[in-house]
């Protein structure tokens, strides 16, 4: 037996009945799942796209109780700059996607189920349990990621309802393939969402899994709901790199809003994408000024910690300050007072603390959790 069918088999086992806001019964015991933008029509006994939900007697499954990937990030890592600047995120995430991108970073535990090198294994917990875990390190958020969150919002679910009450505030990180009734379903949990917006061709889309208009209007919708949300592009050399792509992404977005922080990070070869080099830093700085020309507020060059000077931090659209300084995921220094520029007082579009730490309170670096 395959080390995808024993961990399928314990994964099924350990399931829970799929939240019922995101499952249709239909006829002849099949059922439609409307986690993900896929709206997978599940027969009896079969799965989704995902791997991860499937049809048993009728009914839909779900993952449910375990946690494959947890560690203490820094928020700057999901990334989320706009959001609680300078401090930790307790990060969990369970196993499947509905993409299989072959660049994914990862792999291990989003291509569970799909790929048999993906060994991640599942470590069985109380949503209780993170939810101590996040106090003990004072981490003020919780974010589901690692893997596609959508498809295991019944657990995200579960450990936020907990979190919220005890006063954390709460986060995907997510490709954005959302469907209404999954985005109406988190909403009352989840706080602040991250979408990977991976290029503005559909046919490149489809190679990934997804289509590309289905995450342009998850992303509007995340807008019209309220969530607090921030977009990320890979950039990826040969592949989505090119001035008239990355105009069209930065002119969608700022004609949704132009407050969307809009992150163009470095490639780094990866799981089967080893062919394309890493991202030049010229790259990022072209796929920068094309954000700000097409009127974003906010514009951020990653994954290359110190060299892309300014452009990692925040500064005021209005005058210019320079607000909150980084290198990397670290935050050298904040400003901000009250979510306000020192400066001029324009409010700066985000989620902030009343009094924030003036730089991280972490150490800036990812450090894995031990459950007991």
């Amino acid at each position: 037996m395959s080390a995808t069918v024993q961990l399928r088999n314990l994964l099924v086992d350990r399931s829970m009945p799929s939240a019922p806001e995101l499952e249709i019964r239909l006829v002849d015991n099949w059922v439609r799942c409307v986690a993900c933008g896929h709206r997978c029509r599940i027969k009896p006994d079969g799965a989704g796209v995902c791997r991860v939900r499937f049809n048993r007697d009728g009914r839909l499954r779900a993952p449910f109780g375990y946690v494959a990937g947890l560690q203490v990030d820094p928020i700057e890592k999901k990334p989320f700059f706009h959001a609680f600047p300078g401090r930790d995120a307790l990060s969990f995430g369970m196993l499947g996607c509905d993409y299989h991108c072959s660049y994914c970073q990862n792999w291990v535990t989003s291509q569970a189920l799909r790929d048999d090198q993906a060994v991640a294994r599942p470590r069985f917990c109380q949503p209780e349990t993170l939810i101590d875990l996040a106090r003990q390190r004072g981490a003020p958020v919780m974010v589901s990621t690692y893997n596609e969150p959508l498809i295991t919002a019944d657990w995200a679910v579960e450990v936020f309802r907990g979190a919220r009450a005890a006063g954390i505030r709460c986060g995907f990180v997510s490709n954005g393939n959302a469907t209404p009734e999954v985005l109406g379903y988190i909403r009352p949990y989840v706080d602040l969402y991250k979408v990977d917006l991976k290029g503005f061709d559909d046919r490149q889309y489809r190679r990934l899994g997804g289509t590309l208009d289905n995450v342009l209007a998850t992303i509007a919708r995340l807008i019209e709901m309220d969530f607090w949300v921030e977009v990320v592009t890979l950039i990826v050399p040969g592949f989505n790199d090119g001035d008239e792509e990355l105009t069209a992404i930065a002119e969608f977005l700022a004609g949704v809003s132009a407050n969307i922080p809009w992150h163009v990070t470095a490639f780094h070869p990866d799981y089967k994408m080893t062919d394309p080099p890493a991202t030049p830093v010229s790259t990022l700085i072209r796929a920068y000024d094309i954000g700000r020309t097409a009127g974003l507020r906010f514009v951020y060059a990653g994954n290359i910690p110190g060299a892309v000077g300014e452009r990692e931090d925040t500064c005021c659209p209005d005058c210019g300050q320079t607000l909150i300084r980084r290198r990397g995921f670290y935050v050298l220094e904040n400003r901000l007072t009250d979510g306000r520029c020192p400066s001029c007082a324009a409010t700066i579009p985000g989620v902030w603390e009343d009094a924030p730490p003036k730089r991280s309170t972490g150490t800036g670096i990812p450090l894995p959790v031990a459950l007991a």
